[in-house]
C-alpha cells in the first residue's frame, strides 16, 4: 500500500534522497561492485545521453522537409501524425527507424555501462526500441525489451502473432528517397539537400499472411504482438525477479521518466520496499521523487547520465 499512498499524495522529493554527488558515487559504485544480483531498468534519457536525440540538430539534419510539410518539430510527434499516404507515412517511418535502430549511438554511454556491469549477474528491462543494448553486446537472453523494436515489423491488424526483421526493407526505402548510407550505416541527405518525401507504392510492406500494411513491432495500442521471442524475455525477467527477491539487491534505473511509470519504476520501488538489504540507484537528468519509506535506501545521481557512468566506472577502478 506505501506505493499506492505515495502516489496519491505525490509528495515533493524527500530531504533523504537528495541527489548526491561524490558521497553518493562512492555509495553507488560500492553497492553495484558487492551486490548479489543487478536488475537494470532503461528508459529513454539513457539513449537520450548517447545521442539519441529526437529533436534539435538531428531532427533537423533529416527531417526538416517533413517539418516544413507537417508542422511537427521532432521525431517523437512525428510518429504520431496523420500522413495523407502510406507512401508519406513511410518516408518518415524508414528515415526514423533508421536513425535510431540501424545507426549506431555516437557516444559511448552503453559501452561504459557494460563495462561497469558485466561482471555482476544483471538483467536488464528497458522501454527503449532502439536496440542499444545488443548493438554494445549486452547479452541478448539478459534482455527484456518491453515496448518492441524499431527493427521488427508486424502485420497492422494484427492476423497473427510473428514478427519479421526490416533491415532489407527499410533500406531500400531510404535509398529510393535520395539518401545515402556511409561507414558504419551513417545516413547521409542528398547532395541536392532534397530527399523525396514519399516512398514508390511497392516498397510499402504487407503482410505475407492477409496482405494488409505492416506496421513498426512498437506497443502504442492493443494491436501491439508480443511475439515468441517477447514471451521467452518476459519469463526470464520474472524468473530473474523471483530468485532475487531477497539479499543484496541494486535496482539502477537509468533515464525513466514518467510516461510509463508501470513498467520500471514503480515496480523497482516496490521491490524495494520490500526487500530491506536492497539498494534503488537513480540516475536521471533532473531529480525524481522517491517515497519516504524508500529514501534511506536510494541513492539519485542527477546530471547526464554518461557523465555519472563514467564517475561510477573510476570509483569503482579505485
Amino acid at each position: 500500500m506505501f506505493l499506492k499512498n505515495w502516489i496519491e499524495k505525490y509528495i515533493p522529493v524527500s530531504s533523504a534522497a537528495e541527489p548526491e554527488a561524490e558521497p553518493g558515487i562512492a555509495r553507488a559504485a560500492a553497492a553495484i561492485a558487492g551486490c548479489e544480483a543487478l536488475l537494470i531498468g532503461a528508459g529513454a534519457g539513457l539513449s537520450a545521453s548517447a545521442g539519441f536525440d529526437y529533436s534539435g540538430a538531428r531532427f533537423e539534419k533529416y527531417f526538416a522537409d517533413f517539418e516544413r510539410a507537417f508542422g511537427f518539430h521532432d521525431m517523437y510527434s512525428g510518429g504520431f501524425c496523420r500522413y495523407d499516404t502510406l507512401e508519406e507515412l513511410w518516408a518518415f517511418w524508414s528515415r526514423n527507424i533508421w536513425i535510431n535502430r540501424y545507426m549506431n549511438a555516437p557516444r559511448p554511454v552503453y559501452r561504459d555501462l557494460l563495462r561497469l556491469v558485466r561482471s555482476r549477474d544483471y538483467f536488464v528491462i528497458t522501454t527503449n526500441v532502439d536496440h542499444c543494448f545488443q548493438k554494445n553486446r549486452f547479452d541478448k537472453s539478459r534482455l527484456f525489451y518491453t515496448q518492441g523494436d524499431y527493427g521488427l515489423f508486424q502485420c497492422s491488424v494484427p492476423c497473427h502473432c510473428a514478427t519479421y526483421d526490416n533491415f532489407e526493407d527499410i533500406k531500400r526505402m531510404v535509398l529510393a528517397q535520395g539518401f545515402a548510407l556511409g561507414e558504419g550505416n551513417v545516413l547521409q541527405p542528398p547532395a541536392s539537400g532534397r530527399p523525396k518525401t514519399r516512398v514508390p507504392s511497392s516498397l510499402i510492406p504487407r503482410c505475407p499472411k492477409c496482405g494488409k500494411p505492416m506496421t513498426m513491432n512498437l506497443r502504442t495500442d492493443d494491436t501491439f504482438v508480443e511475439d515468441d521471442g517477447w514471451h521467452a524475455a518476459a519469463a526470464r525477467y520474472d524468473a530473474f525477479c523471483s530468485a532475487h527477491e531477497t539479499g543484496r539487491v541494486v535496482y539502477l534505473e537509468l533515464g525513466v521518466g514518467s510516461n510509463t511509470p508501470g513498467i520500471v519504476k514503480y515496480p523497482f520501488m516496490q521491490r524495494v520496499f520490500k526487500n530491506p538489504d536492497a539498494l534503488y540507484i537513480v540516475l536521471n537528468a533532473e531529480p525524481q521523487r522517491i517515497p519516504d519509506e524508500i529514501a534511506p535506501r536510494t541513492v539519485q545521481l542527477a546530471g547526464d547520465i554518461g557523465a555519472t557512468l563514467r564517475a561510477l566506472l573510476e570509483a569503482s577502478q579505485k
